[in-house]
């Protein structure tokens, strides 16, 4: 087997292999031979079928498999050898397709080889960490804010109109025609008016609504109804209102402790603390990772392959022209060309996140097989009653799997980076920090 380079310009490299004929029929002949004690044929004994008899039977097959495993073998061999790593798969082809059996097999492999990455001094990084000490009028609002979700309702003063935001109770018969249709029908349904729980417009119809009125709703289904035979449909409901109900928020007590499942008030207070107390420190952590980016962006400088350059920026301009024309749902706008700023951006990334996953190699940084079964089940949970089969999903699904593990691994990288970075703390408002994050946001 004989390895040509052909081209060495920057990042691109090009080679041919070339696997004789020879060697094709060695392999051929070992994996025969590996077969043969366990081949039965008739007529022959197990084991005993001549080898001449095996190669015309199973000749053919094996030739393309040992085609593909000595290719594979001198691939590994070159890049091992080399120390290139490529930066995409390479691409294999054979050059002399009306190849024949008894002739040699040429083959061109070419790829982008992943660049020489200086180390970064990380020990000289200098990062600011922002710390935000929960403020008594922040764990009152959060304390407000539980208390809304636990909101009860009182019956409003007879004669009183319902407003939005109000509970109506209600009966209600659903009509096509003169006709009322399956499932349009309910008894005492308690329905919050502006929750938009229901068909379009039917909430909206209700709002001035008084206890014992009987009114009519018309509505018309929206044409992604679920029911095939409501889709677009005009349709009117008689309902009867049979109280309505103002709400009534919880109050802040050892009660609403309790429903949250804290013992009392002073315990709850301490859960809302530590929940804000981690809010603040992800979003400060977010500000302070944008920081160390930027550090390592201006410490360290190399070629980036083309390739993934071409292929991140495509996926932001992709991205961006769906950010500004969010009612295209489809793919057919055609080919989207990368801008300038599209580009500097994607150079950024890509040159990112091949020093953190060099800084990570090197560190032996590893994504465990229990941390990615928690991001996936994360996952899962946005799938009610589908989980089992989005965990199948995901276990066929390689490309899956390493998109998955690819935000792991960098956080990974991140805290490694901060551990040995000088990180001093600041003390800030929940104003100053949230300045910090919304600049983020903007750049």
């Amino acid at each position: 087997m004989q390895v040509t380079e052909t081209l060495k310009d920057g990042l691109k490299r090009g080679y041919t292999i070339t696997v004789t004929a020879a060697e094709l029929e060695a392999k051929v002949n070992e994996k025969l031979a590996e077969a043969q004690p366990q081949i039965e044929m008739k007529g022959f004994r197990k084991g005993k079928v001549p080898m001449p008899l095996l190669k015309k039977q199973f000749g053919e097959r094996l030739m393309g498999e040992a085609m593909q495993e000595t290719i594979d073998g001198a691939m590994s061999s070159h890049f091992e050898e080399t120390g290139d790593r490529p930066a995409m798969q390479p691409e294999v082809k054979m050059t002399n397709e009306d190849w024949k059996p008894g002739e040699d097999v040429i083959v061109e492999m070419s790829y982008e080889a992943l660049p020489e990455i200086p180390e970064a001094d990380l020990k000289a990084i200098k990062l600011e960490k922002l710390v935000v000490e929960p403020a008594e009028a922040e764990i009152t609002e959060a304390l407000e804010k539980l208390a809304g979700t636990a909101q009860t309702y009182a019956d409003r003063r007879k004669g009183s109109k319902a407003k939005d935001g109000d509970q109506v109770i209600i009966d209600f018969v659903g009509k096509l025609g003169d006709e009322p249709f399956e499932g349009g029908s309910a008894e005492d349904y308690p329905l919050v008016l502006g929750s938009e729980s229901f068909i379009p417009g039917f909430e909206a119809q209700l709002v001035g609504a008084k206890a014992e009125d009987d009114i009519t709703v018309t509505v018309t289904f929206p044409e992604n109804y679920g029911a095939e035979n409501l889709k677009g449909q005009e349709a009117t409901f008689d309902v009867k209102v049979k109280a309505v109900k103002a709400p009534k928020p919880a109050e802040i007590d050892d009660e609403l402790a309790k429903q949250f499942g804290a013992e009392d008030l002073d315990g709850l207070k301490t859960q809302v603390a530590e929940r804000l107390k981690t809010e603040f420190g992800g979003a400060a952590r977010a500000v302070m990772k944008r920081a160390l980016l930027d550090e390592l962006d201006t410490a360290v400088s190399f070629e980036v392959p083309p390739s993934l350059l071409d292929a991140e920026a495509g996926q932001i301009a992709h991205q961006l022209y769906h950010e500004e024309h969010p009612d295209d749902h489809g793919h057919d706008h055609g080919e989207i060309e990368p801008s300038e700023e599209h580009l500097k951006l994607a150079e950024r990334r890509v040159r990112l996140g091949l020093l953190l996953a060099e800084i990570g190699r090197k560190a032996e940084v590893t994504v465990s097989d229990n941390e990615m079964t928690q991001a996936v089940m994360a996952q899962a949970r946005q799938f009610p009653g589908q989980e089992r089969q989005f965990f199948e999903y995901v276990r066929q699904n390689q490309a899956l799997q390493q998109q998955i593990r690819a935000p792991l691994f960098e956080d990974k990288v991140v805290d490694y980076v901060f551990e040995l970075a000088e990180v001093t703390e600041k003390p800030v408002s929940k104003d100053e920090l949230q300045a910090a994050v919304e600049k983020l946001e903007e750049e």
